[in-house]
């Protein structure tokens, strides 16, 4: 017994110097962000404000070390079947959920798909995907967290720019108090992180705000903004459902050009061949909205031969750019096409 009492003194004798050397670390550290903000225009009222308020999150930091990538120690993992993530991401509660969102805004909707040419129903799907129609945004508080993140060190530069892009938010007036979201800085309806709040987030509602935390109007008119601004087409689908023959020779199709971006998800996808090109192999449209012969599509299996494919068309990249996951990317096209059914 006195053994064990020994050890847990030994062990608050040293975890407790560590711990206030890691909140003296990382208090220093807020200094240098200080001068770097000021640097950017960020008003001192703000900084005096935020800065003596925040303290080291080490939560946030273990959440994003428990991230694909974040240990790169870490063997890859295998890439697990679609199936399982679409039947609880496309579900009947979802769908049910978007189909009553979008008749609900649909004067909003088609005043912004006819100004932007990105569907009322992509727009839907992005909110149901990203927050379940605002039912949650998260409760981090966004300054503390990205704080957190950037003294950590695995991307300080990405999080020390979004905290000081969060510094000019609340210098545009956005309240503190509306700054909560995900532990990585995602905030509001879409997640937007505040470096994309500053350049894509549109008042969607014509009073002057830019408000994704509490109205529709801007969230959606938001999302629509991100998705023009990343090069969607209007009146083209995100792609279509296939099934490819047993024959296909998936050697001669495979893709030849490295993504510079999560290359992972971009290797599965084939390379680009015309409709066409693809009817001449055998592989055959099965629903969805007609594609044109000569449009560039790329096929992609994500439960493999024998189950259904997809023939994905630039619009597809578009998804991918809001979230690099083909399972998110598959699963936001899927939700749309079915929220839009609302005969």
């Amino acid at each position: 017994m006195r053994s064990m009492f020994v050890a847990a003194a030994l062990a608050f004798s040293i975890g407790a110097p560590v711990a206030a050397q890691d909140e003296a670390g990382f208090q220093n550290f807020l200094t240098q962000v200080r001068a770097e903000a000021l640097a950017q225009g960020v008003s001192a009222r703000t900084l005096d404000s935020v800065l003596p308020t925040l303290t080291f999150n080490s939560r946030v930091v273990e959440l994003d070390r428990s991230q694909p990538g974040g240990n790169p120690a870490a063997p890859p993992s295998a890439i697990p079947a679609f199936a399982p993530y679409r039947i609880k991401h496309v579900d009947n509660a979802r769908i049910s959920r978007g189909r009553a969102k979008y008749q609900a805004l649909r004067p909003m909707l088609s005043r912004v798909e006819a100004q932007t040419g990105v569907p009322e129903s992509i727009m839907v799907a992005i909110w149901g995907h990203e927050t379940n129609y605002g039912s949650y945004t998260g409760d981090f508080d966004l300054p503390r967290s990205l704080a957190s993140l950037a003294y950590d060190g695995r991307r300080r530069d990405l999080f020390t720019q979004e905290l000081i892009d969060t510094f000019k938010m609340i210098d545009r007036g956005i309240p503190r108090d509306k700054l909560k979201g995900s532990w990585a800085g995602a905030t509001g309806y879409p997640q937007f992180l505040p470096s994309v709040y500053l350049r894509l987030a549109r008042d969607g509602d014509g009073d002057g705000k830019a408000d994704i935390w509490t109205s529709d109007a801007d969230a959606l008119a938001s999302i629509a903004n991100y998705f023009v601004n990343a090069g969607w087409r209007p009146g083209r689908p995100w792609g279509v459902p296939v099934s490819v023959p047993p024959y296909l020779d998936r050697t001669a199709i495979e893709g030849k050009i490295t993504s510079p971006r999560c290359p992972r998800v971009h290797d599965r996808h084939s390379r680009w061949m015309t409709v066409a090109e693809w009817r001449s192999r055998g592989v055959v449209q099965t629903g969805g909205q007609p594609l044109r012969d000569t449009e560039l599509v790329t096929l992609l299996e994500p439960d493999g031969p024998g189950e259904t494919a997809y023939l994905l068309t630039g619009n597809y990249r578009v998804i991918l750019d809001y979230n690099c996951s083909n399972f998110y990317a598959l699963s936001v096209g899927l939700l749309a096409d079915a929220v839009a059914q609302t005969s």
